[in-house]
C-alpha cells in the first residue's frame, strides 16, 4: 500500500472546514431510454465518471462554497491518479490511501427514461479504509466530521469511521452520517447500524432508509421517530423535497426545486448533504441549509453522474 495523504499535517486553516470520511468509485453510468430487455442488447449511452457518495458529497460542498474540503478514502493503484486529479479540480484536498492489492471500486448505474437509477456496486478497496489510514490530525481546522454510511457495512472500515468519530467527538467536532443504501442497511441490520451511529449529531437518510431504520411508512413519522435517537435529522424526498425533526418533531417541510430536462438521479441525495453541510458551515440555520441542499440536489439530476458539472 502507498499512500497520498502528505496535507494531513498541514495544521488548522482559517475557519472551520469540512472532513469527510468516505468512499471514491469509478462510476460506470448506462442511461437506457427502454426497458432492458433480457437475454440480448439494449440501446445505452455510456459514460465512465469519477464517483462515490463520500467523494461526491465532498465535490458539492467544495462547489456549494466550502472553502477548506478534505476527503479520506482508500483508492487502488489503477485509478488513483485519475481520481487525485478530479477531486482536486473540484477543490478537493485529498487524503488518499492507495491500494497496491485491490482495485478502486466500482458502480454500474442503469438509468432508465425517468432518471432513476439501480446500483451493481463492487466494493473494491472501498471497505479495506484501515484504521492504519486514519490520523488524528486530519481533524486540524475542521468544524464537521460527515461519514459515508457505506464504511460501516464492513468490519475494517466501520472500525475507521468509529475512530473518526471519537476523536471528533473529543474535540466537540460535531457529526454527520448518510446511511447511504437500504440494500445494506438490511444486510447489516438496523439495530447495529442505530448503535453504530450512537453520538453522531445529524442523520441524513433517504424516505427509504428512514423507513427501513424505524419501521414506519410514512417518511414524517420515520423523521420524528429518528430524531429522538440522533438530535438532527434531515430527510430527502427527492422531487418532494426534505423533512427536518428535532427532538421527536417534524419542524419544517422544505419543497423541492422543480427541475425540467432531469437526466440521472445518481448522486442527487449526495448533492444535498453536500450543499447542505456548507450552508452549515457558512452559519445558516436547518431550514436554510436544507434549502441549499434542494438547489443542489436539482441541479445534480440535469448532469450525468454524481458530481457537479463543469
Amino acid at each position: 500500500m502507498t499512500d497520498d495523504r502528505s496535507m494531513t499535517n498541514s495544521g488548522p486553516m482559517s475557519g472551520g472546514g469540512l472532513l469527510v470520511v468516505g468512499d471514491v468509485v469509478t462510476d460506470v453510468v448506462a442511461r437506457h431510454a427502454t426497458a432492458l430487455i433480457h437475454g440480448t442488447d439494449t440501446s445505452a449511452r455510456i459514460r465512465t465518471l469519477p464517483g462515490g457518495a463520500g467523494a461526491n458529497v465532498a465535490c458539492w460542498a467544495a462547489r456549494s462554497g466550502c472553502r477548506d474540503v478534505r476527503l479520506l478514502a482508500r483508492v487502488g493503484a489503477d485509478r488513483a491518479a485519475w481520481h487525485r486529479d478530479a477531486l482536486q479540480r473540484a477543490g478537493v484536498r485529498c487524503l488518499l490511501a492507495v491500494d497496491d492489492d485491490v482495485p478502486t471500486a466500482t458502480v454500474v448505474a442503469l438509468v432508465d427514461s425517468a432518471a432513476e437509477r439501480t446500483f451493481l456496486t463492487d466494493s473494491g478497496a472501498v471497505l479495506r479504509l484501515s484504521p492504519d489510514d486514519w490520523s488524528p490530525s486530519m481533524l486540524d481546522g475542521i468544524a464537521h466530521l460527515h461519514l459515508s454510511g457505506y464504511l460501516l457495512f464492513a468490519a475494517t472500515s466501520r472500525a475507521t469511521a468509529l475512530l473518526a468519530l471519537r476523536e471528533a467527538r473529543r474535540r466537540r467536532v460535531t457529526v454527520s452520517v448518510d446511511p447511504a443504501s437500504a440494500g445494506f442497511l438490511t444486510e447489516l441490520g438496523v439495530d447495529r447500524f442505530l448503535t453504530v451511529v450512537e453520538g453522531t449529531d445529524l442523520l441524513l437518510p433517504n424516505a427509504d432508509e428512514a423507513r427501513l431504520l424505524t419501521g414506519l411508512p410514512e417518511p414524517a413519522d420515520a423523521a420524528a421517530k429518528l430524531s429522538l435517537q440522533v438530535p438532527r435529522v434531515v430527510v430527502t424526498l427527492g422531487k418532494s423535497g426534505a423533512l427536518l425533526a428535532v427532538a421527536g418533531t417534524v419542524t419544517r417541510r422544505i419543497p423541492a426545486v422543480q427541475v425540467r430536462g432531469a437526466v440521472d438521479s445518481t448522486g442527487a441525495g449526495d448533492a444535498f448533504t453536500g450543499g447542505f453541510l456548507a450552508a452549515h458551515l457558512a452559519g445558516a440555520d436547518d431550514a436554510s441549509a436544507a434549502a441549499a441542499g434542494c438547489r443542489s440536489g436539482a441541479e445534480a439530476v440535469t448532469t450525468v453522474g454524481g458530481r457537479p458539472g463543469p
